[in-house]
């Protein structure tokens, strides 16, 4: 039934749903790396770094797709949240760009305030990065919340 996620084609799926879970469009990279962990075929390390590559792009895309948003779009519920956020804090929110609800529009909210690349682009994939490692490891038993 699966057979679809295992193989070769894995860990491009891992990717692919990473990305897709990253933008505003549904993906399940989070029970993908799941279960992957448990089929014990890729290591720990590829497996994070493949789902974090993915979902980081998803929020560079989103960031991007912010640059472009005229003034107007950002005006719904989570978008002000997301905007009061990152002029409260600054580029430190970004860290969270991996919430759900929330994080979307942090990013699209950080290109629309024209928050700088580098910076966005580090803490998007820091905070990503940390999400899928700290699951791995809870997964792998390594650690215990």
């Amino acid at each position: 039934m699966l057979d679809w996620i295992s193989g070769d084609s894995a860990l491009w799926v891992l990717f692919s749903t990473g990305f897709l879970s990253a933008t505003l469009l549904p993906g399940g990279s989070e029970a993908n790396l799941i279960l992957l962990l448990k089929e014990n075929t890729y290591s720990l390390g590829v497996l994070v770094v493949v789902a974090t590559l993915g979902n980081t792009l998803g929020g560079i895309t989103n960031y991007w797709i912010g640059r472009f948003l005229p003034a107007r779009t950002l005006e719904q519920k989570q978008g002000q949240r997301a905007i009061a956020w990152l002029q409260r804090y600054g580029y430190w929110t970004l860290l969270l760009s991996w919430l759900p609800i929330i994080g979307d529009p942090l990013c699209l909210a950080a290109g629309w305030l024209r928050l700088k690349q580098r910076w966005c682009w580090i803490l998007i994939a820091a905070g990503k990065a940390l999400r899928y490692l700290i699951l791995a490891l809870v997964t792998r038993g390594l650690l215990f919340v």
